[in-house]
């Protein structure tokens, strides 16, 4: 079973950035120079949408395979915004991120406003797994958090809500019109598997600035694009098209797979 669950996420992980990978450098491509960017690119997203389906029908509610101590092998790789300049960031950072609160808002019953400690005082889980990058490299790593299942039943929330928006601290773009924040989603199914986690910790250490402190994502059956850093704010809701560029996260916005799964 196992060697057919890592032969399953290299050969989904391989479609999934494939289809991506033609996104990204071939639509600009045929916008300019063709004129037929936009059927080739809805053509495109329509494969995204299939890889998705396919994802889901294969892996149904499975984990991701998970590892010993014995794996760890180097520190977790860092990647993207490593130490962000924001000066709100630099300002929470100096006070080690007591005055942080990590928002839960959108369509919910309850709003909350989360201290780390209280986060770290809800039931926690602990997960070897391994981060695949887009870039195609990977990185296993202990990490320990609240499961995000746990968050999301403390807020109750509503039924029409259909996916969980990460709005983060660090700054990905900046432009004449504004700093754009990280911000990325997944659904509520991914949302509520037991390996998706608000991690506080790697390695049995303190999450560091590096790998997103004060808490990042991780939704170990996607790719790392997927699992945001530097959280600030949970949102749910019925849709993001309203959000940024209307793909459902910055990368998706200009020109990731959505879904991302591996």
């Amino acid at each position: 079973m196992a060697k057919f669950v890592i032969s399953r996420r290299k050969f989904l992980t391989s479609a999934s950035l494939g289809v991506s990978g033609i996104i990204l450098s071939g639509c600009d491509a045929f916008d300019s120079q063709l004129g037929v960017g936009d059927g080739l690119r809805s053509f495109l997203e329509g494969a995204n949408g299939l890889t998705w389906r396919a994802q889901r029908l294969l892996a149904g509610d499975s984990l991701a395979p998970e590892f010993t101590e014995a794996d760890i092998r180097q520190p977790q790789r860092p990647n993207g915004v490593t130490a962000p300049g924001d000066d709100v960031y630099k300002g929470l950072l100096a006070n080690n991120f007591a005055d942080w609160r990590l928002e839960v808002s959108g369509l919910v019953e309850k709003p909350l406003s989360l201290s780390r400690e209280q986060l770290m005082n809800m039931p926690s889980r602990t997960q070897i797994t391994r981060h695949d990058c887009v870039e195609g490299w990977s990185c296993i790593a202990k990490w320990t958090g609240t499961p995000l299942s746990l968050v999301l039943d403390q807020a109750v929330v509503k039924p029409q809500a259909r996916y969980v928006m990460f709005h983060c601290l660090d700054t990905i773009d900046r432009s004449l019109s504004g700093d754009v924040k990280y911000y990325g989603s997944i659904d509520l199914i991914d949302a509520r598997h037991p390996q998706t986690i608000l991690a506080y910790g790697v390695n049995g250490k303190p999450l560091p600035v590096e790998n997103g402190a004060p808490l990042r994502v991780r939704v170990e059956r996607q790719i790392g694009y997927k699992m945001p850093k530097y959280l600030r704010k949970i949102e749910l809701v019925d849709s993001f098209a309203a959000i940024g560029g209307g793909k459902g996260g910055y990368w998706e916005d200009n020109g990731y797979d959505w879904y991302g799964g591996i």
